[in-house]
């Protein structure tokens, strides 16, 4: 056990980032479903001679590496470093992630489509979850008391 292992904490800090379990596990599915096709679509690039082509294909591997390596850190046992990143991945909020994600696969975006839909995941968590009907009526029926309040119009005035 190295010391980077022995340093990471035991629970990740993303209990406080507002996703579901469920949520976060359709993501990491996502991922994982992208770092294959990644790999696929780049080993399937590679096989050109066209330099450009090649060239695609290897980023398109490293973005599947990448994905593998923050996602399910256990696919990547033969690599020392995994669960040091993996466990640094995992503190990332999601906005960042989305982030990381959508820029590293926009330059093939055809092949790295699956990767980026994982980024566009994790931004639709970052915006938080959604209300429900209760309180959002709530806040509009004070709205309207305020803005008749304001314009002099209450049931309280007519004498």
């Amino acid at each position: 056990m190295s010391s980077e292992e022995a340093a990471a904490p035991t629970k990740t800090g993303t209990d406080d980032d507002g996703m579901s379990w469920w949520y976060r596990w359709i993501c990491k599915l996502a991922g994982v479903l992208g770092g294959i096709s990644c790999a696929t679509m780049g080993v399937w690039n590679c096989v050109t001679v066209n330099p450009l082509n090649i060239a695609a294909g290897v980023w398109m591997v490293l973005t599947a590496f990448v994905l593998f390596l923050c996602e399910v850190p256990f696919c990547c046992q033969f690599v020392e470093f995994a669960n040091a990143i993996a466990a640094r991945a995992d503190r990332l909020k999601p906005w960042q992630k989305a982030l990381f994600y959508c820029g590293f696969s926009i330059t093939t975006l055809f092949g790295n489509a699956i990767a980026f839909a994982t980024g566009v995941l994790y931004g639709l968590a970052s915006l938080g979850k959604k209300g429900d009907a209760v309180s959002y009526a709530r806040l509009q029926h004070q709205k309207q008391g305020d803005e008749e309040k304001l314009a002099g119009t209450t049931d309280d005035s007519v004498p």
